[in-house]
């Protein structure tokens, strides 16, 4: 059974943050609140965690994981990106972006996508994941919450406790973050490209 938290959006309790944080370093999976809907997430070295979060979504070994960060400092940690590309960064984050960089070495291998090493990041504008990153002083390990079989992630944490609660170990309610996903720019020293249009303006990028 899931524990259920109910977060500020705008004033995290820090009582709760730090005990979310806790359930990350035991090994737990949480669903969370992020600018662009709710999403699955771990600590970013357990294995047993992505495992659980892969048969949750049916996800096969080659789907993308995105390390959601605190900031441009941690993402230099774990991706590879020129002073051009820093500067675009800078300039979009935090926002409903993901991006796809070339990983460093400090990337655990099952995280990478298996052809093209490369490795998904996010900076989300929402102040309970914020707050949760603080606590931690590292990365999460995090998916999109979209259930096998629809196309629309869950969006109401009071539907993702009642399907899901046998099966992860926390839901924080962060109220309602929208129904867009991110948008998905490949970020290249040589080019940048717009994968998929979703809640952040691609006219950047572009």
């Amino acid at each position: 059974m899931s524990q259920f938290f109910q977060i500020h959006p705008e004033n995290p309790q820090a009582r709760l943050i730090k005990q979310a944080a806790d359930v990350i370093r035991s090994g737990g999976v949480i669903a969370y609140p992020t600018d662009c809907g709710y999403s699955l997430g771990c600590h970013l070295g357990d294995k047993a965690a992505l495992d659980r979060i892969r048969a949750i979504r049916r996800l096969d070994d080659k789907h993308n994981f995105t390390l959601v960060c605190r900031d441009l400092s941690e993402i230099s940690t774990y991706a590879r990106f020129d002073n051009r590309l820093y500067r675009l960064l800078k300039q979009n984050t935090p926002g409903p972006y993901t991006f796809i960089f070339g990983a460093t070495s400090e990337v655990p291998r099952r995280l990478l996508h298996p052809k093209r090493k490369t490795i998904g990041i996010r900076i989300p504008n929402n102040k309970v994941v914020a707050a949760l990153l603080e606590e931690l002083g590292e990365p999460i390990m995090s998916v999109s919450l979209i259930l096998p079989g629809e196309t629309d992630p869950l969006t109401d944490p009071y539907d993702i406790r009642d399907t899901l609660e046998h099966t992860l170990d926390l839901v924080i309610d962060g109220g309602f973050c929208g129904l867009l996903p991110t948008t998905v720019v490949q970020m290249d020293a040589d080019k940048i490209e717009v994968i998929r249009v979703g809640a952040g303006d691609p006219a950047p990028f572009s």
